[in-house]
């Protein structure tokens, strides 16, 4: 006759074990949880499972410098406004739109004829009164004898010099005629005042241009080098220029401020700017003050109104702390992140947070050099103060190179919250 356990394992269910059997196996169960935490291993989590691995960086402090974000609008260093100097019906457009142009380069043609005519004319004047002085001259030249010995009166000799005066006066207005007609016929031929990036044209060929009003052409401007400007409030200004004036902020090798800017998109020129204090008038119904960066942009990314976001180091903390964004917790009952105990185990400790250095956070108090913070793993930890396998992190992007490795710690090594600016 066969067994009831024979029975339940041809029905596909395990046959249960003896109750002495399982008291037997106990010890050799604790022995091996034993031989496991001699060994340096962390215990294992509920159910038997490996401790949860999560990704540390280990908190070492360093110079930070404190930047703010402020809104900015880019205008171009130097603008020409292209117009009609003479009026005439345009001919000819010599440009292609938004390409770059030298200056003295020709622009626009316009109908040169009437000023073509107006110097002939000009220049046949010139010849009539040089006629007239020459004829005034000579004159004068074979009445001068005349008069010394009174053959002729005083006055008819006075006469004939007056004569010879108004014809070099006339010659002399002549000229000048013609170097006004040459001038008017040179405008109209539209040259670029200055070298740049030209705009749309205003104009067609065929259109009217009047130069009582000065019709406008085009627009050029200067975008290689463009200048950012914008608002602080009068307070942060003066903050600002205490902490140059005092060396307390890293300058560029030309002692200027560098300033960072960030593009509609997110991302940051490769290039910093630097800081002009070129105007420092306080706006008195706002109290703000109107700053100005200069910063090069050779590869015309920046274009004139654009808006961007100008960083701008305010102050510099000698033993800052810099944490990847996404290890803080922010909610209304404070900041928080989750730091690994010497024994393994997860906690969450309190820390005050202050502005945001790229994908990081400046943490300015809470933590102490070799904290181990977790950044990376949490989904991983499904029972609280279970504990933990402490890596280096190893991220992606501007907080994965801050990332540096550090000294091993008793559980595991860690990463180092540095970044290098």
């Amino acid at each position: 006759m066969s067994s009831p356990h024979s029975v339940a394992d041809f029905q596909g269910r395990p046959a249960p074990f003896h109750r002495p059997a399982l008291l037997a196996l106990l010890p050799l169960a604790a022995i091996l949880v034993a031989c496991g935490a001699k060994d340096g291993t962390p215990a294992a989590g509920p159910g038997g499972m490996p401790p949860a691995e999560v990704g540390v960086v280990t908190v070492a402090p360093q110079s930070v410098a404190l930047q703010t974000e402020l809104p900015g609008r880019v205008s171009p260093v130097r603008v020409a406004q292209v117009r009609a100097r003479v009026t005439g019906v345009v001919q000819q457009r010599l440009f292609r739109e938004g390409s770059e142009v030298k200056a003295g380069q020709v622009l626009y043609r316009i109908d040169a004829a009437p000023y073509q005519a107006a110097l002939e004319s000009a220049q046949a004047s010139v010849v009539k009164g040089q006629a007239n002085l020459t004829q005034a001259t000579t004159q004068v030249e074979r009445y001068k004898p005349l008069v010394e010995a009174n053959a002729i009166s005083k006055q008819e000799y006075a006469t004939l010099v007056t004569t010879q005066k108004q014809a070099e006066a006339d010659l002399a207005t002549a000229k000048a005629a013609v170097q006004t007609a040459r001038i008017n016929l040179d405008y109209a031929t539209v040259t670029a005042p200055i070298s740049g990036r030209i705009g749309q044209s205003l104009v067609t060929e065929g259109a009217l241009v009047s130069q009582t009003e000065a019709t406008q052409l085009a627009v050029i401007q200067q975008t290689g080098t463009v200048y950012v400007n914008f608002t602080q409030s009068s307070t942060d200004v003066l903050r600002l220029r205490k902490a140059i004036a005092s060396k307390q902020l890293r300058s560029a090798g030309d002692g200027s401020v560098p300033v960072r800017i960030v593009l509609e998109d997110g991302t940051e020129l490769p290039k910093p700017g630097k800081l002009l204090f070129s105007d420092l008038t306080v706006d008195a119904t706002s109290g703000q003050i109107t700053l100005r960066a200069e910063v090069a942009n050779p590869d015309g990314l920046l274009l004139p109104g654009q808006y961007v976001r100008v960083r701008l180091s305010q102050a510099e903390l000698p033993s800052g702390v810099l944490l990847p964004q996404q290890a803080v917790t922010r909610t209304n009952q404070g900041d928080t992140v989750l730091v690994v105990s010497a024994d393994g185990k997860p906690g969450p400790r309190p820390v005050k947070v202050g502005n945001a250095q790229d994908s990081q956070w400046v943490i300015l108090d809470g933590l102490k050099p070799g904290d181990q913070v977790i950044v990376d793993g949490f989904q991983k930890m499904m029972v609280p103060g279970a504990p933990v396998k402490a890596v280096p992190w190893k991220g992606a992007g501007a907080a994965a190179d801050a990332a540096a490795p550090a000294a091993p710690a008793a559980s595991a090594p860690a990463a180092t919250a540095s970044a290098t600016k």
